[in-house]
């Protein structure tokens, strides 16, 4: 057949040679078979359901055919071996016995790479940063949402405390979870937990429920960062309002620590927090009568605090006066 074809085709192509008219296409449809149709190939089964198993990275999809498979979760790369050290649950703070004098003066810290994840834990605009308020050190960075918005893992990590309200004073329900990069994250006046302690998280991972319990005038998300039991301003490590992880591996310095050290600081600004000098108002104190007594001037006390010439000084107030 095909000596045939060919012969037929060279006959042709012989007349154009000489001047005769011939259609191609009649060439094409009288010599090429038409092609046999494809076999169907058979649709996979649609996944309706997905069930969870007691191993949280195991699940069990159901298809619409009645058939199911097992399927594994990405797990976090991390071992319990890497929290023995001052793994403290009776209490909420760990390292205790930790001094800041025996940190070193800073610290490398990678907090990801390519086996260990991130995810900031609320995305949203700060409505309470780092610093001193109302009298008291105001020790993390309060991120505005809905009760019930979903609540993340910033890294990898293993939970070391879940507390209720009534054992977590004004932290509310409160999840702290400590991390191989030798951080531990603090997740506050959620209003619900949905990890247990002991239970290892992988960054991004829900662990519960945003909300407004414990001291809080309405909902929003105490987050703090510790590193050996001492927080920092965790702004230095996370954009809230995008989302944004600042760097992946984050020199913490000693005096990040103070509470007058915050991002945003020039890193001269940000040393000279701990030489600061802090009065706390006594009965008879006036600006006037500190700018003597430390040796400035009311407009640089005025300056240090945020505060007006006329504002009324409380007692137990704390001002930074030099």
């Amino acid at each position: 057949m095909k000596k045939r074809l060919l012969t037929i085709a060279v006959a042709v192509l012989s007349l154009g040679a000489y001047g005769q008219k011939f259609d191609i296409n009649l060439l094409a449809a009288a010599t090429v078979p038409e092609p046999e149709p494809e076999p169907e190939l058979p649709t996979a089964a649609k996944a309706i359901d997905t069930v969870n198993t007691n191993d949280k990275y195991k699940k069990i999809v159901l298809f619409e055919d009645y058939t199911w498979k097992y399927i594994e979760l990405e797990r976090p790369n991390i071992s319990d071996e890497d929290f023995q050290d001052a793994w403290e649950q009776e209490q909420i703070h760990a390292y205790t016995d930790v001094t800041l004098a025996s940190l070193p003066a800073e610290v490398d810290l990678l907090l990801t790479d390519s086996l260990h994840g991130w995810a900031c834990p609320k995305i949203g605009p700060v409505t309470s940063g780092w610093k001193f308020r109302r009298h008291r050190d105001h020790k993390g960075t309060d991120i505005a949402l809905n009760t019930g918005d979903t609540i993340r893992a910033a890294f990898d990590g293993k939970v070391r405390v879940v507390r209720e309200v009534a054992d977590a004073g004004g932290y509310g329900n409160l999840i702290v979870v400590r991390h191989a990069n030798g951080l531990e994250t603090y997740y506050a006046h959620l209003s619900k937990h949905l990890v247990e302690e002991n239970e290892l998280v992988k960054a991004g991972e829900v662990i519960g429920l945003g909300g407004s319990t414990g001291r809080s005038t309405g909902p929003h998300l105490h987050f703090e960062v510790r590193y050996m039991g001492k927080p920092f301003d965790a702004e230095r490590i996370f954009d809230f309002q995008t989302g944004q992880l600042r760097d992946t591996l984050f020199t913490l310095k000693k005096h990040y620590f103070n509470i007058y050290s915050h991002y945003g600081q020039t890193d001269q600004e940000s040393s000279q927090t701990t030489e600061r000098v802090v009065h706390i108002i006594k009965s008879g104190d006036t600006l006037g009568a500190l700018a003597r007594k430390y040796h400035t001037t009311v407009a640089r006390i005025c300056s240090l605090n945020g505060i007006s010439v006329n504002k009324t000084l409380r007692l137990g107030q704390r001002l930074v006066v030099r």
